[in-house]
């Protein structure tokens, strides 16, 4: 098959460097540079196992510019474009899918669309009834940052919001690609698979905060947190997985799915979904509490991006760590992925070893061994020194 992909972040790339195994696949974006490097077989987002397949793997994958030129006789078009979320509309801002949704009505297309971008519940069935159309699908993704086509390869289920031929052979298609033997394959309706995504994302985020608060509590009273843990985890209904405490959820998925989700519950009694989205606010405020409680002159900020094997750090917690102590105390930051000098009014230390000089108290979401030589001057409540 010919298969477009429209949109090369996790998302796309991933999906696109999985099913070019087996098909011919055009990958669409706007942004020239990505589309030389995908070209060149250089990843332009971090990830190990695409890194590794561009070098080793014999891919049928191009990368375009000209949307004409990647949607003519495509057996599929894949819409994995960016929706962020608006947070004074309260909703996704999900243009750049109906962007995408247009253009492939204008050409006339009768070719299957296959939602991958994160969308509010109902949108699908939207879009069929705005341009009269129902070659329209939503198949939600489940992907870690930096693990995007490891997470393809061995996927956890495959769920399109279709029980049509299509949907079933476009599944297949993605389980074609994948490593693991016995993967599920769920249809569904679209609002059905609309709906497990944001909730399946707000469950994370509910582990998330659930340990946070676990954590707070032991900081607080001056409880030893690991201990707690281990004995709260124990428990096989539980599990000792998804528990290291952190500053808070973020990235590309979690603070956008729940306050999303919290936004179609605008109608439905909820507690506890409106408590996510409040937890996680609580959680900064406790860290910066924390941290100024030490009377700290100067604070280093050490790294942006908050897991390890992550190029992002979109809308990471320490983000607002930083927005909060920035008036009351001198920070600087050190994150060699940044190219600007400066971020968010705070000044950049290239150098390491300077950066660590300089500060009074650093705060690191994750330890790693870079900055282990300082560890009377961290502070952080990574628990299992792991993600």
């Amino acid at each position: 098959m010919k298969i477009a992909v429209a949109g090369t972040g996790y998302v796309g790339l991933s999906i696109a460097t999985l099913l070019s195994q087996n098909h011919e696949v055009v990958a669409l974006d706007i942004i020239e540079d990505k589309v030389n490097m995908i070209n060149n077989r250089i990843s332009p987002i971090k990830d190990k196992e695409i890194e590794d397949y561009f070098k080793n793997k014999k891919l049928n994958l191009k990368a375009t510019l000209d949307y004409k030129e990647a949607f003519k006789d495509a057996d599929y078009i894949v819409i994995s474009t960016p929706t962020n979320y608006d947070d004074v509309l309260n909703h996704f801002d999900t243009s750049s899918v109906e962007d995408i949704i247009k253009k492939v009505v204008d050409m006339k297309l009768k070719t299957t669309m296959i939602i991958k971008s994160t969308i509010p519940v109902g949108f699908t069935d939207k879009m069929k009834e705005k341009y009269n159309i129902d070659n329209i699908m939503f198949s939600p993704e489940f992907l870690r940052e930096g693990k995007a086509l490891y997470d393809n390869l061995y996927p956890s289920r495959i769920i399109v919001g279709s029980k049509s031929k299509e949907a079933l052979k476009f599944a297949e298609a993605l389980k074609e690609g994948s490593k693991k033997e016995d993967v599920k394959i769920l249809l569904m309706g679209s609002k059905e698979a609309e709906a497990v995504k944001l909730f399946a994302n707000t469950y994370l985020a509910l582990r998330v905060a659930y340990f946070n608060e676990l954590d707070t509590y032991a900081e607080v009273k001056n409880l030893n947190t690991k201990d707690i843990i281990e004995g709260v985890c124990l428990d096989p209904r539980i599990g000792d997985f998804y528990n290291n405490p952190s500053f808070g959820y973020g990235g590309y998925c979690l603070p956008k799915d729940t306050k999303q989700l919290l936004a179609n519950f605008k109608d439905v009694p909820n507690n506890m979904i409106e408590a996510i989205v409040k937890a996680n606010d609580t959680r900064k405020k406790h860290i910066v509490d924390m941290v100024l409680s030490k009377n700290p002159k100067i604070v280093g900020i050490y790294r942006l991006t908050m897991k390890s094997g992550s190029d992002n750090f979109r809308a990471s917690a320490i983000q607002d760590v930083i927005n909060m102590l920035k008036d009351k105390v001198n920070v600087i930051i050190y994150e060699p992925i940044l190219k600007e000098d400066n971020f968010n009014g705070c000044k950049k230390i290239k150098n390491l070893e300077e950066f660590k000089k300089q500060s009074d108290l650093i705060i690191a979401n994750r330890i790693d061994e870079d900055i282990k030589d300082v560890i009377d001057k961290i502070y952080s409540r990574d628990i299992y020194i792991r993600d």
